[in-house]
């Protein structure tokens, strides 16, 4: 009898030593929170990197606490996916665009239109402000995920075959200017002054070359990539496109976190972002003496007379039946 009681009480105090040991070990009594991260950018490029430094300041902030996982080159899911992918709870993280936004939340197409973001700060006064505020609670609401961060991708600018002196939009009438082949894209390089033609980014430096077409747009770090400056003689600093991405959270995943978790996850997402944003404007103010150096010339043209002019044809457009009455003032007005 007593045998078997002191049996049971060894197998008891045992199991809890095993118990306490799974208990304890390797998390520490907490899971870790999985961050899926899913995203196009190839590694070499700021807008991956930025993904390191995300993870990064989340282990330093929350040891232990949180496990990111990283998922370049759309390996995890195709371009374009990742919204619905969020909202279905499948990913916890992303980067996604104004175009992407746009589909869901129309009134977020005013950032696709030309000239409506004017540099790099404006786009962080506009998205950090109440602006911003205001949109990313409606993207919340009607796509189910939640944006957290702004990140700048490049100013598209004009690169021309041949140098013309291009001070207005009236200077670009009868240039042949390759846009990406959709109906926006299309649009703003008609607004531009341009005649827009589609064609495919491949067959743009032999389309250059041959005079298939006078000109293309791209941010600089671009032009370079995709040696264009081996074909044109000229850069033309329209900057009528301030691209940007916003990094995202899936509704699921964000409402899973506690106040503290949201406070870090957000902060190492502004910190990914400000990396990302600083690297690309110093390449970006970098390449333009790279290609003078290349032999390109490089001028400004009124780019106040293109934005009023390009504004202009967005808002006598369908484009902008869709944006919320005063809206495109206030961005104006912001500085």
């Amino acid at each position: 009898m007593k045998t078997s009681l002191l049996r049971r009480t060894l197998l008891a105090s045992a199991s809890a030593v095993l118990l306490m040991g799974t208990l304890l070990s390797p998390a520490q009594a907490q899971n870790k929170v999985v961050l899926r991260v899913s995203t196009p950018a190839v590694p070499d490029d700021w807008h991956a990197k930025m993904w390191t430094v995300f993870k990064d300041n989340l282990e330093k902030s929350a040891p232990g606490e949180f496990d990111v996982q990283i998922n370049l080159n759309a390996s995890l899911f195709k371009q374009g996916t990742e919204p619905a992918a969020m909202a279905r709870g499948n990913l916890e993280l992303s980067s996604i665009s104004a175009f992407d936004i746009a589909k869901l939340v129309p009134e977020f197409s005013l950032f696709t239109a030309g000239y409506v973001i004017r540099d790099p700060e404006h786009q962080q006064k506009v998205f950090n402000g109440p602006i911003g505020a205001e949109l990313f609670k409606t993207v919340s609401e009607k796509m189910d995920v939640t944006p957290l961060s702004t990140v700048y991708l490049g100013t598209r600018q004009v690169n021309l075959r041949e140098v013309r002196n291009v001070k207005t939009p009236t200077d670009l009438k009868g240039v042949k200017l390759r846009m990406p082949g959709t109906k926006e894209w299309l649009f703003l390089g008609e607004a531009l002054g341009a005649t827009a033609t589609p064609l495919a980014f491949g067959e743009v430096y032999l389309g250059l070359k041959t005079g298939t077409i006078d000109g293309q747009d791209n941010p600089l770090p671009s032009v370079r990539a995709a040696k264009f400056y081996e074909v044109t003689k000229q850069i033309v600093l329209t900057s009528h496109l301030v691209d940007g991405i916003f990094i995202a959270v899936s509704n699921k995943a964000w409402g899973a976190m506690n106040a503290a978790q949201k406070q870090k996850v957000t902060a190492a997402a502004q910190a990914a972002s400000t990396y990302n944003n600083d690297n690309r404007l110093k390449e970006e103010g970098q390449l333009v003496e790279f290609f003078k150096q290349q032999g390109l010339q490089v001028t400004t043209p009124d780019v106040d007379a293109f934005r009023k002019s390009v504004q202009t044809t967005y808002q006598n457009s369908d484009y902008a039946k869709v944006w919320p009455k005063g809206l495109l003032e206030r961005v104006n007005q912001t500085q």
